[in-house]
């Protein structure tokens, strides 16, 4: 079973994502709320678990968006916050269920898999071909261009054979030009998608040109290159 863990406590997130995978979940954690919604969104888990007090986009949000695009997704509340209007907007939101800090693992795990079969016994469980389809491009779940394989589900990339280490704001930006390979990913599609860090916050076409760098020099050798279309975005081509 795929979970998102959203949650911005590193160290929380750390311990509940190793219970998580001792429990037999594979788990992928997003920091921030931008980057939680465009996992849900784009790629086909079983299940999530978003914490409200994500910065960037906050957890009510994330659970709307992600209800709407993917409404047979179970979805699971983290909060700090007990009072009956913060849980009634939580329900409200999107969420199925509704679990408060601080909590024991036994009951977050015990909760997970009640969603989960409640999904299977009204049949909606969901699948990769749920997720957003008339949403983005067809994606393939292993995507291979020269000599760059991208592999989705095991959040793998390689180049020339060799694993390349990515942040998760160049995979998110990697995924979305392989997904548009051949066009142009504009400017105001990747700040949908990449959010910066607070300190960047006040130049964010600085640091996209830094990211971009980065990412270039990664794929070095893969046979792709990222091409600069001036006034519009990026494309990524064959070199």
């Amino acid at each position: 079973m795929r979970l998102l863990l959203a949650e911005d406590d590193a160290i929380l997130a750390d311990a509940l994502s190793a219970n998580l995978r001792s429990a037999g979940f594979e788990v992928e954690v997003a920091e921030n709320g931008a980057v939680a919604e465009y996992l849900l969104v784009k790629h086909p888990f079983d299940v999530g678990v978003i914490d409200i007090g994500l910065p960037l986009v906050d957890g009510l949000t994330v659970l709307k968006r992600a209800h709407a695009a993917r409404p047979t997704l179970p979805l699971l509340v983290l909060t700090a916050l007990d009072s009956l209007d913060s849980r009634v907007a939580g329900l409200n939101a999107g969420a199925d269920d509704y679990l408060t800090k601080p909590f024991d693992f036994p009951e977050l795990e015990a909760r997970i898999r009640a969603l989960l079969r409640r999904t299977r016994l009204t049949g909606t469980a969901p699948s990769a071909a749920s997720a957003s389809t008339a949403a983005a491009p067809a994606r393939n779940h292993v995507q291979v261009s020269g000599k760059l394989s991208f592999d989705r589900d095991a959040r793998r990339l390689t180049v020339a054979g060799e694993v390349v280490e990515l942040s998760p704001r160049e995979w998110l930006l990697l995924d979305a030009l392989l997904t548009q390979e051949g066009k142009v990913v504009t400017k105001d599609h990747i700040a949908q998608i990449w959010s910066g860090d607070a300190s960047e916050a006040g130049t964010p076409s600085g640091s996209l040109e830094v990211l971009m760098h980065r990412l270039r020099r990664k794929l070095e050798g893969s046979d792709v290159s990222i091409r600069t279309v001036r006034g519009l975005g990026y494309l990524l081509e064959h070199a």
